[in-house]
């Protein structure tokens, strides 16, 4: 079946880095555009990152453009996504997300990434 493994959430002070990856397996994930998807606390879900099946194409909302950097290793079936110069702001629940005839149909767990200092 289907699985996403998100990993690399924590604490992290403003301006620090995180490396987030998400583990794929039980379907072949070099076919499929990935997402990485955000909730913050009472807030709605944000779509932070996408990236096309051959990682030539990425999709970055305006409050990440510049920090985020969406990857993918479709040989080791993992997406990555390296956040750079975190704000307090950046944090959330982050999921990794299989975007399927432009629809999400699996998420994983998700990642909590917090920044405080």
């Amino acid at each position: 079946q289907v699985q996403l493994v998100e990993s690399g959430g924590g604490l992290v002070q403003p301006g620090g880095s995180l490396r987030l990856s998400c583990a794929a397996s039980g379907f072949t994930f070099s076919s499929y555009w990935m997402y990485w998807v955000r909730q913050a606390p009472g807030k709605g879900l944000e779509w932070v990152s996408g990236l096309n099946t051959g990682g030539g194409s990425t999709y970055y909302a305006d409050s990440v453009k510049g920090r985020f950097t969406i990857s993918r290793d479709n040989a080791k079936n993992t997406l990555f996504l390296q956040m750079n110069s975190l704000k307090r702001e950046d944090t959330a629940l982050y999921y990794c997300a299989r975007l399927n005839s432009w629809q999400i149909d699996y998420w994983g767990q998700g990642t909590q990434v917090t920044v405080s200092s």
